[in-house]
């Protein structure tokens, strides 16, 4: 996890290499004005620096300081998620500098939202100097300690400084988790964490162990849990907002916790198996956008439910064919086990539906076939209610983490008839895989607003990239944040979204 001090200043501070916005054509961000710092336009030009959106540029100031210049394209194309990227670049730029001035806020054009553009930018800058390194004998962390955002209304900006700080602080915290070897986070230990993370924010948790999952009928879990030497878990988190008089609205947030899939007995390939400690990414998002909440105080009631458990090949293993009985009652043929992901998710499902929210959304990285239909940079987002599909969407947007809607078509509902169980827990092979795993789940849910998010592709990074660090990502932390502190009960007439600060 990074551990960089972020700061507001009106000017740069002494000492720190300033990151300046350059717009196409090298303009200058503030316009016909002088470049800050007495940046010389034609060094730049004569260095090839042509200011498209990305590019990097180190040099020299006249005054013998530090200076980043950053692409920014037009000015038209400035947003809030570009200056995001921008400030993720410079820091992979300035990775051995000591301190960073980032004077990003000097290319927001009238109409976006100040505040969440500063936001972004230390999401972008904490993110992309994020390493694992807890395992490494010399890890090559970056040494950037502080970071001031230069900008003459310092002071109205510095409360979306310090939430930037913190929602980058609970990605990192869920991209910790991934990263982790499966040896040493299993079920029980991940249990541990989310304990350990709710106490430290003074936030309830439970935890069911293997005999209380079995006083609770999760059938799913167990039967995925049944090939494993290390016990299932399932922790149920809450966040009661504070000062809230009368009833208010609980939204549940589900997450899927397999902290190494091996696939049970249908076994993956040596190559499948090789990531498959990224298997637990939507446990490990619920966890972290749980953690800052009783920060952010949204007027709602938020549970998060992380059912918890490794799929493995042991001599107790579901065998292919045999009927697991979930929470509600729905019994299933299990004939692939490396369908395992809905499986657990059944049970929490139809758990959580059970605390009467007006809203349930869970995240998953469950179907191969979402990579096919989306790849690495979309989450697939299913359920059923549009309007709180349309929160989801547009709390993506903002976030950076882009989404897709598939859909839940109702024809594709008999490939999971079975001849001898309510369901069965595949479909056809090769036929609209995230869809027909959408609606295996939509069968848990009763008639609460539902919401399903596929995070299988963007989970996890092949290789550095931007604000992503090679390895677990942390996706959907942002997102589910984004959504908490936006939500509306679905149905309800729409509101201004807040901008922080709030």
């Amino acid at each position: 996890m990074t551990s960089i001090t972020f700061t507001t200043s009106t000017a740069r501070p002494p000492g720190t290499a300033l990151v300046v916005p350059v717009f196409a054509g090298l303009k200058s961000p503030r316009g016909a004005g002088p470049w800050p710092s007495g940046l010389d336009p034609s060094a730049l030009a004569a260095l090839g620096f042509e200011a498209e959106i990305g590019q990097v540029q180190s040099l020299v100031a006249a005054d013998g300081h530090a200076i980043v210049a950053v692409g920014m394209g037009e000015p038209d194309e400035v947003t809030t998620d570009s200056l995001r990227r921008a400030a993720a670049c410079a820091v992979r730029t300035a990775w051995r500098a000591d301190a960073l001035a980032l004077s990003l806020l000097d290319a927001v054009p009238a109409g976006v939202d100040r505040a969440a553009a500063a936001q972004a930018m230390v999401e972008g800058a904490a993110l992309a100097a994020y390493r694992f390194t807890t395992y490494r004998s010399s890890p090559k962390a970056c040494h950037i300690s502080t970071i001031a955002v230069v900008t003459s209304d310092a002071a109205a900006v510095e409360q979306a400084v310090a939430w930037g700080a913190e929602v980058a602080r609970a990605v990192c915290l869920a991209r910790d988790l991934v990263n982790e070897p499966a040896g040493a986070l299993t079920p029980a230990r991940l249990a541990d964490r989310a304990a350990a993370e709710a106490a430290r924010v003074g936030m309830a948790c439970g935890i069911l162990d293997e005999a209380a999952i079995v006083q609770n009928r999760m059938g799913g879990l167990l039967g995925v849990a049944r090939g494993s030497a290390e016990p299932p878990r399932f922790v149920e988190l809450t966040y009661e907002p504070p000062g809230v008089d009368g009833d208010v609205a609980t939204v549940v947030l589900v997450g899927k916790g397999i902290t190494f899939d091996s696939g049970g007995l249908s076994l993956k390939t040596a190559d499948g198996m090789m990531t498959m400690k990224t298997d637990m990414s939507g446990a490990a998002a619920v966890l972290a956008a749980m953690s800052v909440l009783p920060s952010l105080a949204p007027p709602v009631r938020v549970v998060g439910l992380l059912p918890i458990t490794e799929n493995m090949p042991g001599d107790r293993a579901t065998k292919p064919g045999d009927i697991l009985e979930t929470r509600n009652g729905t019994t299933v043929e299990v004939l692939n086990t490396d369908a395992e992901g809905r499986l657990v998710l059944a049970d929490a499902l139809a758990y959580g539906v059970e605390r009467s929210p007006a809203a349930i959304v869970d995240v998953a990285t469950l179907t191969g076939a979402q990579v096919v239909a989306l790849g690495r940079k979309v989450s697939g987002l299913m359920g059923t209610d549009d309007d709180l599909l349309a929160q989801i969407r547009a709390a993506g947007d903002r976030a950076g983490e882009p989404v897709w809607p598939l859909p839940l078509t109702s024809d594709y509902r008999s490939h999971l008839d079975s001849d001898v169980a309510d369901l069965k827990n595949i479909g056809k092979a090769g036929e609209a895989g995230s869809v027909v795993a959408g609606l295996f789940l939509r069968e848990f849910v009763g008639e609460v607003p539902w919401a399903h998010l596929d995070i299988a592709g963007p989970a996890r990074a092949g290789d550095d990239d931007g604000f992503l660090a090679k390895g677990g990502t942390g996706v959907g932390v942002r997102t589910l944040i984004e959504l908490v502190r936006t939500f509306r009960v679905p149905g309800t007439p729409a509101a201004d979204v807040p901008s922080f600060p709030v």
